[in-house]
């Protein structure tokens, strides 16, 4: 059920538009300004498009491009002009929305940042990206967690950001801190088509949760990123899906409220309950520990792989980076307020 892609918008729906957005060349601080320019043009095509639409979401690389240019002049912040436009243009549509920057880090690297953005035009949800798509990605990694926030309609939401969604954990964390739609924005190109396809159905299903996902679309003359926007129900099933279309923007009404009635009433496959509840037919309350070596010893420190000194690629320099020096030191303060 998707409501004819919220043309029929029920009243526990929320309407999502995914926007394949053409893949931008951004060089310098004009290119980023036009292209802030372009996507709250987008903003408002979206609103125009579906007037039921309730929140928009905009591709990883939406702004900058997939250059991985790690410039100053280009890169944003938080209370920076490119975010404040967004907020507007929220405002100005009366919609929520989903947008991508590459953000200033005076530590280190830039981080490859989500935000989401309600139709009052406050900040709802910051999130840095965990997992960067080594080696090919320069940014740091993410220190905020996953964090959730409560969006149209009481849903709770999260974002992952492209390669995050290859790790089932972060779908689980996700789920795990309530979220019954995850959106996952990528600037993948064609060669991840059919792993981009069964991990968005796999982490929907495995939790009972909606997956909402796009990549930017197009050519920049070098790079062919793939658009493949689709939604995701919590059972598995693809209930929307877009192609190769640049600046299309998929549209589906999904229903948190179902995820809800599932997971308080499915038995059989309630996954994301019955993995810290293991065989409570046989034992009362299931079994609560923790059977997996993989996760003590991330804890503890000690995350290595039986094969871990056969791994040839372990930084970026086979991409044309130069081999870090610098340890990794999560940050902490007020930033973290969002977390």
């Amino acid at each position: 059920m998707n409501g004819l892609g919220g043309l029929n918008k029920s009243p526990a729906g929320v309407v999502m538009g995914m926007v394949q957005l053409q893949l931008p060349v951004v060089v310098t601080p004009e290119h980023l300004a036009a292209q802030t320019r372009r996507i709250c043009e987008m903003v408002a095509k979206a609103r125009r498009n579906m007037p039921t639409l309730d929140l928009v979401v905009f591709p990883e690389y939406a702004l900058h491009g997939l250059s991985m240019d790690t410039n100053p002049a280009i890169m944003c912040r938080l209370d920076g002009p490119e975010v404040a436009a967004f907020k507007q243009a929220c405002i100005d549509n009366k919609v929520w929305g989903c947008f991508s920057i590459m953000e200033y880090n005076p530590r280190g690297n830039p981080f490859n940042s989500g935000i989401i953005i309600d139709d009052k035009g406050a900040l709802q949800l910051y999130y840095r990206k965990l997992h960067p798509w080594v080696p090919v990605e320069p940014w740091e990694p993410g220190d905020l967690g996953i964090p959730v926030c409560v969006g149209p309609k009481g849903a709770l939401i999260s974002l992952i950001i492209c390669h995050d969604g290859m790790f089932p954990e972060m779908a689980r964390e996700a789920a795990y801190k309530g979220a019954e739609i995850m959106i996952r924005t990528a600037g993948y190109t064609a060669p991840i088509r059919t792993s981009w396809k069964f991990t968005n159905q796999s982490n929907a299903f495995c939790n009972l949760m909606v997956t909402a996902s796009v990549c930017m679309c197009g050519s920049d003359g070098t790079f062919d990123s793939m658009g493949e926007g689709m939604f995701v129900n919590f059972d598995g099933t693809v209930i929307a899906s877009g192609g190769g279309r640049p600046d299309e923007i998929i549209t589906c009404e999904v229903r948190p409220d179902l995820v809800r009635e599932a997971r308080k009433h499915w038995s059989v496959e309630n996954n994301i309950y019955q993995f810290g509840h293991r065989g409570y037919t046989a034992v009362k309350g299931g079994a609560q520990d923790c059977p997996y070596t993989y996760m003590h010893d991330l804890v503890a420190g000690r995350y290595s792989l039986p094969w871990e000194g056969d791994v040839v690629h372990t930084d970026g320099t086979s991409c044309g980076f130069p081999e870090p020096t610098r340890e990794y030191t999560p940050e902490t303060g007020e930033v973290r307020k969002y977390a």
